[in-house]
């Protein structure tokens, strides 16, 4: 596909792109009515729905000996969980900034990690070939998932948290009956490291992409390859996920430029520019409860901030002193977490100060 494509869409297509949250009922109640809300925050770039955000530092947490490879807030936003090539989960307070527990048991290093929707469980994948799932409260492992023949990079639940989605080194998906702890189907999905997998919210569809440059969607029941996307000849993607409403894609990829997909269509609505992203798979999310922003990582050390309608950076986040490779958002408040490798290996917790409460 012509990168250049979607800046000559965008006229079209901004009414399209802009659903990708609005009708989201994940969104918190608060954002979805804004009359039961506080006094409206002042506009702090002139015109309306454009406000800025105003991100501060409010924690750093250390702990991890290695390179932070994920980061992610529990869906009841009471905890922030970690992972690093140091084999340890770290679960933290992200109010106070204190290490609650580590969970150990892995053998190599981690990549990724994943909260199931009642915050009770977490899945973890390794380079150690397994996926654990441990009961956060506890520390405990209660499931070994083993099936991968190479490390396990990418892993989530869906919606139901009956279903886990992992994607190895060796080009597979697998999709895992959690209960069970077995693996029910595996699609041989591609021919380099799956890099990111992710249901959409009903279960019914999986995004995939590798380091083959390519981003697949798939049927869930049957293992279908119902769709497949390009990113363009320099652009191998390397993080993919649906966006809330499970409408739209939202992919990063080594051109450092960020894409949204209406992959019904396999048209590119938007694409995000401004951070460097050439080497790292680097995170990107949305934020949606204020404002409706893109959040990504950058191999320039800092935090970008891109308003999802217009592609406007509005914040760049300084204060890491290394790549930063992950990001989350918080399901409910304005608050990013963000984690960095190598000679930094900070966690980073940052509170939006225009709509904080």
């Amino acid at each position: 596909m012509n990168t250049s494509a979607p800046h000559e869409e965008d006229s079209t297509d901004d009414e399209a792109a802009s659903d990708a949250t609005e009708d989201d009922p994940q969104v918190p109640e608060q954002q979805a009515a804004p009359p039961p809300q506080p006094a409206p925050a002042p506009s702090t770039s002139g015109g309306p729905g454009r406000e800025r955000p105003n991100y501060e530092l409010r924690h750093v947490l250390r702990g991890h000996t290695q390179s932070i490879s994920s980061v992610k807030f529990s869906p009841d936003g009471t905890l922030l969980a970690s992972c690093g090539n140091d084999k340890v989960v770290k679960i933290w307070s992200p109010y106070t900034g204190e290490l609650i527990r580590n969970l150990n048991g892995h053998t190599k290093g981690l990549s990724d990690i994943a909260w199931s929707s009642d915050s009770v469980y977490l899945a973890s994948a390794s380079d150690d070939t397994t996926i654990r799932l441990w009961e956060v409260d506890t520390g405990l492992t209660v499931r070994t998932l083993k099936g991968h023949s190479s490390y396990v990079f990418c892993v989530n639940y869906n919606t139901a948290s009956n279903l886990l989605v992992s994607g190895g080194c060796e080009g597979d998906v697998k999709i895992w009956n959690v209960a069970k702890g077995k693996c029910m189907k595996t699609l041989h999905a591609h021919l380099d490291y799956v890099t990111a997998v992710h249901f959409n919210r009903d279960a019914t569809l999986i995004v995939s992409c590798a380091l083959d440059g390519l981003i697949r969607i798939w049927n869930t029941t049957s293992g279908q390859c119902l769709k497949t996307l390009t990113e363009g000849n320099d652009a191998i993607c390397q993080h993919v996920q649906f966006s809330p409403n499970s409408k739209y894609i939202l992919s990063t990829a080594h051109d450092s430029a960020i894409r949204l997909w209406d992959y019904q269509t396999s048209r590119c609505l938007k694409t995000y520019v401004g951070h460097t992203n050439q080497k790292y798979c680097i995170f990107a999310c949305f934020s949606v409860t204020g404002g409706k922003w893109i959040v990504s990582g950058s191999e320039d050390h800092k935090v970008y901030l891109w308003d999802l309608q217009s592609r406007e950076v509005v914040q760049t986040l300084e204060g890491h002193t290394d790549v930063v490779v992950a990001v989350a958002t918080h399901p409910q408040q304005n608050m990013i977490a963000s984690g960095s490798i190598d000679s930094d290996l900070a966690i980073r917790i940052w509170v939006d100060t225009v709509r904080s409460t």
